[in-house]
């Protein structure tokens, strides 16, 4: 996927744990847990302004592009 989450190393760098981070933006640990193990194939505005918001971060630093390789190379 071209789209690469950065929870996990944001929650790393301020030591929080899943449950803390759920219960702090106000969303469900499942919803926690797939943007940390990066396995979303989507994720609502709505997710993004409260892990944003208790992060205190910017969009641009939960995701990232990673461009794919070219298989032909």
């Amino acid at each position: 996927m071209a789209i690469k989450c950065l929870l996990s190393t944001i929650m790393g760098a301020k030591r929080l744990k899943m449950t803390e981070v759920a219960e702090g933006a106000g969303l469900a640990r499942s919803t926690v847990f797939g943007l940390y193990h990066d396995k979303v194939t989507k994720v609502d505005y709505a997710v993004l302004d409260k892990l944003c918001s208790f992060l205190n971060c910017q969009p641009g630093d939960l995701l990232v592009y990673v461009p794919e390789k070219d298989s032909q190379s």
